[in-house]
């Protein structure tokens, strides 16, 4: 029985909780992270050179950034409802498809994974801030925080499922298709109803309006130099681990540790920002972390290695969170927040794509590790830049004269 808003109301955001915030949550960061454990076995079974994996990392990243700008126009068109039960079913036969044991379909599997998953994860800020949107950065935690324990139960359970199913790298990935199918079942009973037309209400604020608000764009530049470092982490960590020494089984654990510490500060980060008029501080903070945790992992004596695991857990969990919180915090509609949404993933993931692309690039030219962390030390600093202006008070809004403004 399909749940209504005029109905059951409680039962309407139960629903929204176990499909929005956990179920479609989890499937946005497997099909990444479990990639990144077995690259080397990828690479070993098809002769990819490090640039070809490199371009493999950088495809799913690549597509949330092409797709993204597409998921406002699918919802006005089809409804949000729709258009992220279409991205689950894509989602699936993406994550399918790359069971196939071929260099064709791995790269047409993670072209159709980043499609859906660019759509999905514009959608959800949007929905969260019209179901919740006296608590839409609360609840943008809860939400991150499933992403972050999707992320680490592909990064931890990469290698164990290649090893236990029996069909070796391919098979891993294409098991995550059952938890999307899952979800998909689940979106599809629980989903919220609403009539088309009124499905995220709030008018105004064109793409071409947003574009003329600086704010916008300091978000997007935020939200693209922070994420390029989530999938480095994603896409490289485990080599760069390797590489240190450590064992192929003992990398993805180490990712998948990290990962799962983003739930606390993936949850706690929104809390924070709410202390201060505005998120500044929480902001530096969160990238400091980052910072403390590269330089541990790939510079610092061994046994350094899970402090910096957690360090880096936290920052990039809090930064990602955050990331996210800001769409809804400046944004005074949830059609504002879908369309900066859209704008803010399309833009920052266009740009985050370069950062695994530009480490296979200097993996492929044997750059030493030394330099590998003073590049992410750089792009670090370039996301501190970016925080300071999009941590501010200000928020878009539509004026008495229909015009779109920042205030």
């Amino acid at each position: 029985m399909n749940v209504t808003e005029a109905s059951r109301p409680a039962a309407r955001q139960l629903a929204l909780f176990i499909g929005l915030m956990v179920l479609v949550g989890l499937n946005l960061r497997p099909a990444l992270s479990s990639l990144a454990p077995v690259l080397t076995r990828i690479q070993q079974d098809t002769g990819l050179s490090p640039l070809a994996i490199g371009g493999l990392t950088t495809l799913p990243v690549l597509c949330l950034g092409i797709f993204a700008p597409l998921a406002p126009w699918l919802a006005k068109r089809f409804g949000p409802e729709n258009t992220l039960a279409a991205a689950l079913l894509l989602l699936a036969a993406g994550l399918l498809l790359r069971g196939v044991p071929a260099v064709i379909t791995l790269f047409a599997g993670t072209l159709m994974v980043g499609a859906a998953i660019g759509v999905a994860g514009t959608l959800l800020p949007a929905l969260v801030k019209r179901e919740l949107p006296a608590g839409a950065d609360l609840m943008t935690g809860v939400y991150t925080m499933a992403l972050c324990l999707g992320g680490a139960l592909g990064a931890g359970l990469s290698i164990p499922l290649a090893d236990a199913l029996g069909g070796g790298w391919p098979a891993g990935l294409a098991s995550w298709a059952l938890l999307a199918l899952i979800a998909l079942v689940a979106w599809q009973l629980l989903m919220p109803r609403h009539d088309a037309a009124t499905s995220l209400p709030g008018g105004g604020g064109s793409t071409r309006e947003l574009l003329s608000q600086p704010l916008a764009w300091q978000v997007m530049l935020f939200m693209g130099s922070q994420s390029s470092l989530a999938y480095i982490v994603f896409g490289w960590l485990p080599t760069l681990l390797v590489a240190r020494g450590f064992s192929e089984a003992e990398a993805g654990w180490m990712m998948g540790a990290s990962v799962m510490v983003q739930l606390i500060s993936a949850l706690t980060a929104p809390w924070l920002a709410r202390l201060g008029r505005d998120q500044r501080p929480a902001l530096l903070i969160v990238l400091g972390l980052v910072a403390a945790g590269f330089w541990l992992l790939l510079q610092a004596p061994a046994v350094w290695r899970w402090p910096g695991v957690v360090l880096l857990g936290l920052g990039q969990g809090g930064g990602f969170s955050l990331a996210l919180t800001l769409i809804v915090l400046r944004t005074a509609t949830s059609r504002l927040a879908g369309k900066l949404s859209g704008l803010v993933q399309g833009g920052g993931y266009t740009l985050a794509a370069m950062g695994p692309l530009a480490i296979g690039v200097m993996l492929q030219f044997e750059v030493g590790l030394t330099t590998l962390t003073l590049v992410l030390l750089g792009i670090i600093a370039v996301s501190m830049s970016f925080a300071l202006f999009a941590g501010r008070n200000r928020r878009l809004e539509i004026d008495d004269t229909g015009r779109l403004v920042t205030r």
